[in-house]
């Protein structure tokens, strides 16, 4: 229940039972949202059709016409380019999850879990779950798409599945900046516009489309030690779609070189980071 101060405001009860109740808080969390995306299936739906849109568009489109390794084959194109399109995706998803949690606060939903004793970061941290999951599920249906394209694995199927939790990974690390923007904004609106202008830079000066070769020295650079081209190397050479004739790194960049271990380091660094800022922002906007 809730306490009343000798203020007369109403204090929300303080929590107990720790690490185990704030595991148990999450879940309820997440549960609540995953029911309410059953119910609106228009959330997947629409997360679906943009990377679909860039598969066929890019594979189509660009295919013919981009040198991978001195080559313009268009097959060599689509295994270039898949590992991109999927990192993309669940990193496009921190929208999504930013005008979630700015609609829970604009709705007063957060008011509402202020009165109850659960774990102060179990909110964000359900939401980020649940859309974890929403992810996953957007993930197995593009990569459905892509074999219907022409794209294909050369690995065995655990090399292929660590490169999709490698993914997954960063769209869960990259969940928790769209909650802190999700925090810091006043309307759903202004998440969503937040979530996606710093993403659009971040995913295109990468080795995400075409091979950093090409760009000037200093956006080499720059690529080069994005966490986002970290996990794009990781999966193509997890999927065994590394191409002849591309090097792994122009400007012999530690991450290129060792891209798995870059990508986890990179993913669990956010992660810690701005889960941290994340629930002190919502203990500041809760208080």
């Amino acid at each position: 229940m809730s306490v009343v101060s000798e203020t007369g405001q109403v204090k929300a009860p303080t929590p107990k039972g720790g690490v185990s109740q704030s595991i148990r808080d999450s879940l309820v969390v997440a549960r609540r949202n995953l029911i309410r995306m059953a119910r609106i299936p228009e959330i997947l739906l629409f997360g679906l059709i943009q990377p679909i849109m860039f598969v066929v568009l890019f594979t189509y489109v660009f295919g013919g016409s981009i040198s991978i390794g001195g080559s313009t084959d268009p097959q060599l194109y689509k295994e270039f380019l898949m590992a991109g399109i999927f990192a993309q995706t669940v990193t496009f998803a921190t929208a999504g999850a930013g005008a979630g949690i700015a609609d829970d606060m604009h709705k007063g939903l957060i008011d509402r879990f202020r009165s109850l004793p659960m774990a102060r970061g179990a909110v964000l941290t359900g939401r980020t779950l649940a859309d974890l999951v929403q992810t996953t599920l957007t993930l197995v249906v593009l990569a459905g798409v892509a074999l219907l394209v022409g794209w294909r694995a050369h690995e065995n199927i655990g090399k292929v599945l660590c490169g999709f939790l490698l993914l997954l990974l960063l769209g869960y690390a990259f969940s928790w900046i769209g909650a802190l923007i999700g925090l810091s904004v006043r309307t759903p609106e202004a998440a969503t516009s937040g979530g996606l202008i710093w993403l659009f830079p971040l995913t295109f000066i990468s080795n995400a489309f075409v091979p950093i070769t090409g760009m000037p020295t200093f956006l080499q650079h720059v690529a080069e030690w994005n966490p986002f081209s970290a996990t794009v190397a990781g999966a193509r050479e997890l999927f065994g779609n590394t191409m002849p004739g591309v090097p792994k790194s122009v400007t012999g960049a530690w991450p290129m070189e060792h891209p798995i271990i870059a990508s986890i380091v990179w993913s669990v660094l956010i992660i810690v980071v701005f889960r941290t800022l994340a629930v002190r922002k919502y203990r500041q906007t809760a208080a």
